[in-house]
């Protein structure tokens, strides 16, 4: 049901610009773009900055997996357990660009009585790396349509991305692919049980959201034809903040641009900021030099202690008494 409620959310977004009549395409080419950007913005700075950034981190909480520096002669896992800011820069890098730690993730199954066997989750770290990457390559493909001259990288993928010239236009690769690596996605999600009973409808949303884009850019350029050089003009007018809307662009293209503005706009109010959280993960971008620095909680309380000494002076006399040794005799 839950997945359900997010396809039919999706579905009914949808449709409203689609069927909306003329009188509101500038409503959904102009206001509700300029809308969902602001608030993808806005929402993302005070995420990041204002929340997240604003969070003490008084120790040092990286999650390793390796052997910390400690003496000469022992070999440190200079990447899994840096010490330097380079090894944390690699980590890093490892992290943000082929997902290192969900590549090294694990699922846990029971195969027969009392034989529990854990595997890798290799397809769900290949699912991931194909979807975000698709949808990296789109999004700077998408490009060519918001400048003027096309910047010289949106041809490059461009040629790329249709490189096996299948059917006319062109067949983009990543358009076929992006789609079927969030359906294995949310596939996985209704397949599992132990997924399933643990999904809200709001991590399916975003999954629908996405397919939608995808099939609904796929279907306007290959099956319902609608005006390039208008959706162009649109675009850089968008950019140059002096839109002019074309009559002759399809309502397919409407429908399309909704969808990316609802995923713009709830982007930061989503688990879709984990692209800006990975940076800001302490467990992920702290050196692990727990041993060489002492790390200080700033929020300790100033308490009054009572130190060995005075505790000596204090109990001295009954602690000879029942002959516990004590440090001074008098």
């Amino acid at each position: 049901m839950k997945a359900l409620y997010a396809l039919v959310a999706v579905a009914v977004l949808f449709a409203i610009a689609y069927l909306a009549g003329p009188s509101m395409q500038v409503v959904f080419a102009v206001a509700v773009p300029y809308a969902a950007m602001a608030i993808f913005l806005a929402g993302v700075v005070y995420r990041v900055a204002f929340k997240w950034g604003k969070a003490p981190v008084p120790f040092a909480i990286a999650t390793t997996c390796g052997q910390q520096k400690s003496l000469p002669w022992i070999r440190q896992a200079k990447v899994e357990n840096p010490s330097s800011t380079m090894g944390v820069v690699a980590r890093m890098a490892l992290e943000v660009l082929v997902f290192r730690s969900l590549f090294r993730n694990t699922k846990m199954s029971v195969k027969g009585p009392g034989h529990v066997t854990y595997d890798g989750e290799w397809m769900l770290w290949a699912g991931a790396i194909v979807f975000h990457y698709s949808f990296l390559v789109i999004v700077l493909r998408h490009m060519r349509f918001f400048t003027e001259p096309v910047v010289p990288v949106a041809t490059l993928l461009q040629k790329v991305d249709g490189f096996f010239e299948l059917g006319v236009p062109t067949l983009y690769i990543t358009g076929v692919t992006l789609v079927v690596a969030v359906g294995f996605l949310l596939a996985r999600r209704l397949v599992s049980p132990q997924l399933r009973y643990i999904s809200l409808v709001a991590d399916y949303f975003p999954l629908f959201l996405i397919i939608g884009i995808g099939l609904s850019g796929i279907v306007m350029r290959h099956f319902m034809k609608t005006d390039v050089v208008g959706i162009k003009e649109l675009a850089v007018g968008l950019v140059t903040f002096k839109p002019v809307v074309s009559k002759s662009i399809a309502p397919i293209f409407y429908g399309h641009v909704f969808l990316v503005s609802v995923l713009l706009a709830y982007f930061p109010f989503s688990k879709l900021t984990h692209m800006a959280g990975v940076f800001m993960s302490p467990t992920r971008n702290l050196r692990c030099n727990s041993r060489e620095v002492r790390h200080v909680n700033p929020w300790n309380h100033p308490v009054k202690v009572h130190t060995y000494e005075e505790y000596e002076d204090e109990f001295r006399d009954k602690m000879k008494a029942v002959g516990l040794p004590v440090e001074k005799d008098e």
